[in-house]
């Protein structure tokens, strides 16, 4: 059982940065690939960023694309999310997923562990 603990959520204004981290109990963590997803009051939880074990493939949705970062720190057994020029339509629970296997996947049943989740505010 992989356990994710999200942190680095708040309340920001537009235009400011945060970064999310997420560490996982895993210690084969740099086995999986990582990912993060989001869901905003009355959406469904939609794909944010993923990344590969080895950080070899990165893939974003395309609303975030230009703006957030993901990185992983294996030693750290650490995943990141790195938000620029956070905008109000941002304002989302973001979660942190583990999949199973090295390769990653924008999809929800692509993952297989997930985090509780960090509320990320984003006033205009």
């Amino acid at each position: 059982q992989v356990q994710l603990v999200e942190a680095g959520g708040g309340l920001v204004q537009a235009g400011d940065s945060l970064r999310l981290s997420c560490a996982a109990s895993e210690r084969t963590f740099s086995r999986l690939a990582m990912g993060w997803f989001r869901q905003a009051p009355g959406k469904e939880r939609e794909f944010v960023a993923a990344i590969t074990w080895n950080s070899g493939v990165l893939n974003y949705a395309g609303s975030v694309k230009g703006r957030f970062i993901i990185s992983r720190d294996n030693a750290k057994n650490t995943v990141y999310l790195q938000m620029n020029s956070l905008k109000p339509e941002d304002t989302a629970v973001y979660y942190c997923a583990a999949r199973l296997g090295s390769i990653s996947g924008s999809a929800y049943d692509d993952y297989h562990y997930w985090g509780q989740g960090t509320q990320v505010t984003v006033s205009s």
